[in-house]
């Protein structure tokens, strides 16, 4: 048995259901606000360049990443996850971030949302990532922040169920502080800034509020970039490749 087993079982249970909040069956809800500031993030680096998405699940990033994107590809551990990124006509094919099927440099752009959280060995995936970007490209890898609103919840609360049987600490996860960038991050690399998604937004059921619904998406786009990345559920930390060894 790998130990990629228990998470590519994990997801392909979680496929089944991983749509029902998200676009188009909620547009204005929260997982569209966190899908929005991702996207923005990985255009202001990938536009009209070559993308990598580790860990595209079911293509919802990965749809819209090639709407701007050069040419864009996508891996997964989950085959049901990537049944339906391939229903989408997308690019994808299976894979591990911490062993990924490409040769070295060829991408501009490798980008990873919700999935570092979930891999014990983040060095060995950041490297991985690291490694099949080109010279002057950049990785935008996003880790789960403890110091945030998410995170107290998420580490104190009850566990949310992704399907009838099972919950979401059948898996493994993760929470990394900003700071601890610099001793993760691969020697080949340098870091380039952070940028916070879901700052303000305590609770994802907040975002069933009219009036949250208008002005949270707002906020979040201003204060993503600011000094509060740092308190962001989710921090993205960008980091270029040097352009010399």
């Amino acid at each position: 048995m790998s130990d990629l087993d228990p998470t590519r079982a994990y997801y392909d249970e979680f496929a089944k259901g991983y749509e029902a909040q998200r676009r188009p069956n909620d547009p204005d809800g929260y997982h569209a606000l966190i899908d929005d500031l991702e996207i923005g993030i990985v255009e202001r680096f990938g536009r009209g360049k070559d993308v990598l998405e580790c860990g595209c699940g079911t293509g919802l990033l990965l749809e819209r990443i090639a709407g701007f994107a050069r040419a864009a590809e996508g891996i997964d551990l989950s085959p049901r996850m990537l049944d339906q990124a391939k229903i989408r006509g997308l690019r994808v094919r299976e894979g591990s971030v911490t062993n990924l099927p490409y040769d070295d440099e060829s991408f501009d752009v490798v980008c990873s949302f919700k999935v570092l959280a979930h891999v014990p060995e983040i060095g060995r995936a950041l490297a991985e990532m690291a490694r099949v970007t080109r010279r002057g490209g950049f990785v935008l890898a996003e880790l789960y922040n403890p110091w945030s609103f998410r995170g107290l919840i998420k580490r104190f609360g009850p566990a949310r169920k992704i399907s009838r049987f099972t919950k979401e600490d059948a898996v493994y996860t993760r929470f990394d502080s900003p700071w601890v960038v610099p001793r993760i991050m691969p020697p080949s690399c340098t870091f380039v800034r952070g940028f916070g998604v879901r700052i303000v937004t305590p609770t994802a059921s907040t975002m069933k509020l009219p009036l949250a619904r208008t002005i949270l998406p707002r906020v979040e786009r201003w204060l993503s970039p600011s000094p509060l990345a740092n308190f962001g559920g989710f921090y993205v930390a960008a980091m270029q490749k040097r352009t010399s060894k």
